[in-house]
């Protein structure tokens, strides 16, 4: 069990979402938070209410900038308990749609931004041995889903890389959770990629109808501080939630069923 007040912690994408949700959760048990994300505006009304919080505004997939970047917010903070990986970016186009330019885009920040961020994070925790890694992957990193193969890519890389991570820096006392969410009304499906690179925008969404960032936050926390390695996020019985089960128990029904909701190829 680990104890949230007094803990620093570290959230990308923390000025929307369930980034925003998860600080304003941790910060009402205690902890001390750093935020980043692009919007500085948008993070400093985050950090409003959050006392004690540090905004750090940077873009995530600046590889060449973040060594400086941790290196100052590790002086600032004496040091990271939490990192919360959890920028990202979705995807709305078929694979037949979509520009290679779009899944370069969609590896970089949902896969290489957090591994490198990580990278530089961890050898401050390993040399505690206290830390934890928490990565917002998806459901999506765990089944394939239409109109998301950038993006499943990114999430089930994601999902890999933090597995085995997982396996070789327990002995050092540092832990890896995996977050796997299902539906939360967080509105990435309107900043969606579509296959030419351009935002979706407003319009009906699936995510739409999820839980709110808070139910989400609430649940990732519970997760977190009872050491589940991999924590999954929505709401009990929903479909999206009941594919984790499914893809286990009968991979072939999953995909099946993931075949019969694939949108024609307009050819």
């Amino acid at each position: 069990m680990s104890d949230v007040a007094g803990k620093t912690i570290w959230i990308t994408g923390a000025s929307s979402g369930i980034g925003k949700g998860l600080a304003l959760a941790l910060a009402a048990k205690g902890a001390r938070l750093v935020l980043s994300g692009r919007n500085r505006a948008a993070l400093d009304d985050v950090a409003a209410h959050c006392p004690g919080s540090i905004v750090e505004a940077f873009e995530t997939t600046d590889l060449d900038a973040l060594p400086s970047i941790v290196a100052r917010v590790e002086a600032a903070t004496g040091g990271i308990d939490w990192l919360v990986n959890n920028a990202g970016i979705s995807q709305r186009s078929l694979a037949l749609d979509t520009d290679f330019a779009v899944y370069r885009t969609l590896m970089e920040v949902d896969f290489f931004a957090p591994l490198r961020l990580t990278q530089l994070v961890l050898p401050a925790m390993v040399a505690r041995r206290s830390g934890r890694i928490i990565n917002n992957a998806s459901v999506a990193g765990k089944v394939g889903s239409p109109l998301r193969t950038g993006y499943c890519a990114a999430k089930h890389a994601m999902v890999g890389w933090s597995d085995a991570m997982r396996a070789e820096i327990a002995q050092h006392g540092v832990q890896v959770h995996v977050l796997t969410p299902g539906f939360v009304a967080t509105g990435i499906g309107r900043n969606a990629l579509r296959g030419d690179g351009s935002q979706k925008g407003d319009g009906a969404d699936p995510v739409d109808a999820g839980i709110t960032i808070h139910e989400a936050a609430e649940q990732i926390i519970a997760g977190i501080t009872s050491d589940v390695p991999e924590i999954s996020v929505g709401r009990d019985g929903a479909a999206e939630m009941q594919l984790l089960g499914l893809k286990r128990q009968d991979p072939e029904a999953c995909f099946k069923l993931m075949a019969s909701m694939a949108p024609a190829a307009e050819r």
